[in-house]
């Protein structure tokens, strides 16, 4: 008898630890499902948010050097490369030699290449008579700088190039003159 009291004490000892762990373990188990639903319902918010960018993006409205309006329906479902330039920034002249060709390579049934001009229209096409462009140019003003606020680039700096998904989603951005390998892996990159 007197040996049984210190079994039925480790015994209650030993219960009473697996309760505790079964409650702990029961409490992580529940913080877990939630945090997992809060981050999937964070998800879900983004990326509705990013297709309604993308959609008030694909609204414009979009203008060529002519001021011919651009039909936007032909970008939906693509990646955009969207680089945001003007003819008197000497780093945004600099990098449209290697854009050109860049825009040259890529699939236009995956991926364009889109040139938002910051920069008065006649600016625009004075500039693009000397030094043809492959690749959509668009005009974009002051409401083109908007945009690219909006699409990252806080301070209005040029060049400014960011890379959108299909869905909307900035996959890639660069503030500066971009390289053709930074361009490349921004391309590569899938978020």
């Amino acid at each position: 008898m007197i040996e049984e009291l210190p079994q039925k004490k480790a015994l209650k000892k030993e219960s009473a630890l697996l309760i505790m762990l079964s409650i702990i373990g029961l409490a992580s188990l529940i913080i877990g499902l939630g945090a997992s639903y809060y981050m999937q319902s964070n998800q879900a918010k983004q990326q509705a948010n990013d297709q309604i960018v993308l959609q008030e993006f694909l609204k414009g409205p979009w203008n060529d050097q002519n001021a011919k309006e651009i039909d936007t329906t032909k970008w939906q479902g693509k990646t955009l490369v969207i680089n945001f330039w003007g003819s008197w920034c000497p780093p945004c002249v600099e990098e449209m030699p290697m854009l050109a060709d860049v825009s040259k390579e890529l699939n236009p049934q995956e991926t364009l290449l889109i040139g938002l001009g910051i920069d008065s229209p006649s600016n625009i096409r004075d500039f693009l008579a000397k030094t043809p462009i492959p690749y959509q140019i668009v005009l974009g003003g002051l409401y083109g700088s908007n945009w690219g606020k909006r699409l990252g680039n806080e301070q209005g700096a040029l060049p400014y190039t960011v890379i959108l998904s299909p869905e909307g989603k900035v996959t890639f951005s660069k503030l500066g003159k971009i390289t053709k390998d930074e361009l490349i892996s921004g391309l590569l990159i899938k978020k």
